[in-house]
């Protein structure tokens, strides 16, 4: 019976690439949502080394002894992402769920890509399924994983 890898990497959040600003969103209201949505989050303000902008810097308990850290920047209006540092699938999962579910306007905005896809060479991110639960989130994001994990 094959084990399953527990495969750790960044993932990239993004909304549809016609529409940067279909979040409608900014980093106050992603700020408020994590408070609303998680035990006792860790939040601070920063700039983004990659992109000059303000950024939003979070930790949050997904679970009693699971956290789950990212960092995202909403400061233009067409153009928004968060990205999870060093997830596995089944952290991702549970994330993506809830951005989805409970963040973004509109089930069918998130799209996503990990930095084993980039390294890889692959731009194109994927798109995150719009219906069904966390089973079929995760089952996509696995999928995405083991495509891209060579090893």
């Amino acid at each position: 019976m094959a084990t399953e890898r527990n495969v750790r990497t960044n993932i990239g959040f993004y909304p549809p690439q016609e529409d940067g600003g279909a979040w409608r969103s900014n980093l106050p209201s992603l700020e408020d949502a994590l408070r609303q949505s998680f035990p006792d989050p860790v939040i601070e303000h920063s700039i983004s080394p990659l992109h000059g902008e303000q950024a939003l810097d979070f930790e949050i308990a997904l679970a009693p002894e699971v956290w789950l850290t990212g960092t995202s920047s909403m400061e233009e209006p067409d153009y928004a992402y968060i990205t999870l540092v060093d997830a596995t699938a089944d952290e991702a999962a549970v994330f993506a769920t809830w951005l989805r579910d409970s963040f973004v306007p509109s089930p069918d905005l998130v799209r996503f890509i990990s930095s084993l896809a980039m390294a890889g060479g692959e731009e194109t991110p994927w798109v995150l399924p719009a219906t069904g639960g966390s089973e079929e989130v995760l089952a996509e994001i696995r999928r995405h994983i083991e495509t891209f994990d060579v090893f």
